[in-house]
């Protein structure tokens, strides 16, 4: 039967124990349920950086963002990210995707209008639903329902008007005129309508026809925009990425394994710092998973960053909390020094904090281009911090004040003297006058 002694039982029931143990096995559930989330420059696929041809409110900012995704959904695209960089950019990433295969689709603008003699019949604002689109040889066509509203004023300006041209407009580039047919004529509404084309092949037939349907099912954007920059990482180069990355950490935590070891030479002081540091790191990964933060190259590198800090300052307490526990007043001794130790952590963390602040900021606010791209560095290092000096610490801690103080308490011997001290007397005048007297005598 194994049998566990006070001090353990003290440290497991301690508050901050349990809540430690409860938070890694919350993290340890979303990593398994939600798995955590590679960057483009793991897994691979494009970065395309966007910019309006304007500054626009958040309102019109949404909506461009909800419009391109929409887009990229309907292109067949699944793995896709937008979010708007500013007030006049929008990033959109895309895993597994060469960028050549959906520029066009997100750089147009999806303004739709039919006409007929000139006149506007329909608009893109008219269509409610696009059924799939349909390729016969050469010959493409997409159809789409309107509104009663739409059909009818459709109806208004098509009436009388058979065997004229149906122009269908793209962003003011003719894709279709078909001939009026007589029975939508005649003034009466119908909602269901169709636009036609054909191309040199069906391989072009089908592409038209898909990017066509794509942009008719996601509606026009409300402002035009370009492309101003595309990044692209390949699926094989991203793969070497993450090999490399696995490979730094683990050499980073044998380092640490070997630099604590050869200071302190006492598995009882090793083995915390260690488990303590993978603690912090099986907490951060956690996170992570739970709020489908993209781990890329600089969300690793802060990783290994908040390790080395996180050694340093269980280092730091443990050997503010080593040099006084030889005291007789040791454990009044040991609370004070840890208290010391975590003045300097809490005054390292802050100032690590403040550093780091401003460079997420710029990452948030301007999206991940430039210096935004260390923005995964930024958060993950002020998160591991964070975790680090509310959750882990605290709980290293609890362990130096149970297991690190000796019990019973070590008394300090006093050594007396056998005897007792001579005292110092002042030679008075009468004294000393005999004294030299005396030498005079002994001179003659």
């Amino acid at each position: 039967m194994v049998t566990i002694n006070p001090a353990t039982k003290q440290f497991i029931k301690r508050p901050r124990t349990i809540l430690l143990v409860v938070l890694l096995l919350v993290s340890i559930a979303s990593i398994g349920i939600f798995g955590l989330q590679e960057g483009l420059d793991l897994d691979g696929g494009s970065m395309i950086q966007l910019h309006l041809e304007e500054a626009v409110d958040q309102d019109t900012m949404n909506t461009v963002t909800a419009v391109l995704d929409k887009r990229l959904n309907a292109f067949g695209i699944s793995d896709v990210q937008v979010r708007q960089s500013g007030d006049q950019d929008v990033i959109v990433e895309i895993a597994g995707v060469q960028p050549e295969e959906v520029e066009r689709i997100i750089s147009t603008p999806g303004k739709f209008e039919a006409k007929i003699n000139n006149k506007t019949a329909l608009t893109g604002s008219d269509i409610s639903t696009v059924s799939s689109a349909e390729v016969t040889g050469n010959r493409w066509k997409v159809p789409f329902s309107v509104s009663t509203d739409a059909a009818n004023k459709f109806a208004q300006v098509a009436q009388g008007q058979a065997g004229a041209e149906v122009q269908m407009f793209l962003d003011d580039k003719l894709i279709s005129s078909p001939q009026l047919d007589a029975g939508l004529a005649n003034g009466v509404g119908s909602t269901d309508i169709e636009v036609s084309g054909g191309e040199s092949s069906k391989e072009e037939a089908q592409k038209q026809a898909t990017e066509i349907h794509t942009v008719l099912e996601s509606g026009a954007l409300p402002v035009k925009l370009k492309i101003s920059g595309v990044n692209s990482v390949s699926a094989e180069l991203g793969s070497q990425f993450e090999t490399g990355s696995l490979i730094a950490g683990f050499l980073a935590l044998l380092a640490i394994v070997a630099i604590v070891s050869f200071k302190y030479r006492s598995p009882s002081l090793v083995f915390p710092i260690i488990v303590t540091s993978l603690s912090e790191l099986l907490l951060i990964l956690g996170f992570a998973s739970l709020i489908h933060w993209n781990l890329d190259l600089a969300a690793i590198a802060g990783m290994i960053a908040t390790i080395g800090t996180g050694v340093d300052d269980q280092i730091v307490m443990t050997d503010e909390v080593l040099a006084r526990r030889d005291r007789s007043d040791r454990k009044n001794i040991v609370k004070t020094r840890i208290k010391d130790a975590f003045f300097i952590v809490y005054a390292s963390a802050g100032t690590l904090i403040a550093a780091m602040l401003p460079l997420a900021y710029i990452g948030f606010a301007r999206g991940a281009t430039g210096i935004g791209m260390l923005t995964g560095f930024a958060v993950t290092t002020v998160v591991g911090v964070l975790i680090g000096i509310f959750i882990t610490r605290p709980v290293f801690a609890d362990y130096m004040e149970t297991f690190l103080v000796k019990n019973p308490r070590e008394q300090i011997n006093i050594e007396k003297s056998s005897s007792k001290p001579k005292k110092n007397k002042k030679k008075g005048r009468k004294t000393i006058a005999r004294e030299e007297a005396e030498k005079a005598r002994k001179r003659i």
